[in-house]
């Protein structure tokens, strides 16, 4: 069975509305903000929206009523705050996703460490805007190949880009057994090529309950 990530659940009417659709992960974004908060942003903004959660908050409203998929948008840190989503919900409840190699080395290492077995996906797909032509080149095959990189940083999920997901991805986590990733799949017709049984383990959509549906048998593709 594909199971569902309700994306970008970044205030309590979002977490909340995840949890009535039955939807297997809450998705968020953590971000740091200038006085040292943790927030749940997409981007981080001077002058956050007054519906936006701490991220102690979000694990208060999903202790014992959902699994949590932490997606790390900050560079630092990143230890303390997993270990904290690890207290209030347990390491079977949790899956970490960031685009940061270096930030997934050490959340293996200190779970291997710790005796945790965590989950953390490496996130391909991540857009190049402002780099320069090689490094975007760079980054790019570095996705279509990702081999080095995920072998370097010691991920145990493989996390991509639907469309990455298609070209090879998904080739290179079967050959490793290794669970997939989707995200963000939001058409009708790509939620139905997506949750289709062995082709992902999670998909990350903004329609969960479409993807639910589909799962269930009870809209068609």
């Amino acid at each position: 069975m594909t199971l569902v990530s309700a994306h970008r659940c970044l205030s309590r009417v979002d977490i909340e509305h995840a949890i009535s659709l039955g939807a297997d992960y809450v998705e968020f974004d953590v971000q740091r903000t200038a006085d040292g908060s943790l927030m749940l942003l997409h981007d981080l903004v001077d002058d956050p929206p007054p519906d936006t959660l701490r991220y102690d908050q979000a694990l208060a409203l999903l202790a014992g009523r959902a699994r949590a998929h932490l997606d790390l948008k900050l560079r630092g840190g990143e230890i303390p705050i997993v270990a904290e989503a690890i207290a209030r919900l347990g390491t079977d409840r949790l899956l970490v996703t960031t685009h940061h190699d270096e930030a997934v080395r050490a959340l293996r290492a200190w779970a291997d460490r710790e005796g945790h077995d965590l989950q953390v996906g490496l996130s391909l797909g991540r857009g190049v805007k402002g780099f320069s032509l090689w490094h975007a080149i760079r980054v790019r095959t570095s996705e279509l190949f990702p081999g080095v990189r995920y072998r370097a940083a010691g991920a145990n999920v493989v996390v991509a880009h639907h469309w990455r997901a298609r070209l090879r991805v998904r080739r290179f986590a079967r050959r490793h057994e290794l669970p997939l990733v989707v995200w963000t799949v939001d058409t009708p017709r790509s939620l139905a090529h997506w949750m289709r049984p062995g082709r992902a383990w999670l998909v990350t959509t903004n329609q969960p309950q479409v993807a639910i549906g589909l799962r269930a048998g009870r809209l068609r593709p």
